[in-house]
């Protein structure tokens, strides 16, 4: 299967629900709180029960997703600059 390579991503409306955001950060207290922290501030409103955990099979890395209300691309590009400014957070998607 050949993908064509002019082809543009799909575009997305906002305000957009259940925006996912992924963070693969270090298995750490303190980095855990600040995601949580970043997340709060940028989306507020975000239903912390929905918040999914997984630790790598190590134990050295956890992933967290959350599921957010986008409201544009500021507010996601600012998220995002934020949590992979840290040095503890290794990706987000």
């Amino acid at each position: 299967m050949s993908q064509d390579p002019n082809q543009q991503p799909p575009k997305i409306e906002f305000p957009c629900e259940d925006y996912m955001v992924k963070v693969v950060r270090e298995s750490d207290d303190a980095v855990h709180e600040f995601v949580l922290e970043v997340m709060r501030r940028h989306a507020p409103g975000l239903d912390e029960e929905r918040i999914a955990l997984r630790e790598s099979r190590n134990g050295k890395f956890t992933s967290m997703t959350f599921f957010i209300l986008a409201t544009g691309e500021p507010q996601l590009q600012s998220l995002f600059e934020e949590l992979k400014a840290h040095p503890a957070v290794h990706m987000v998607l």
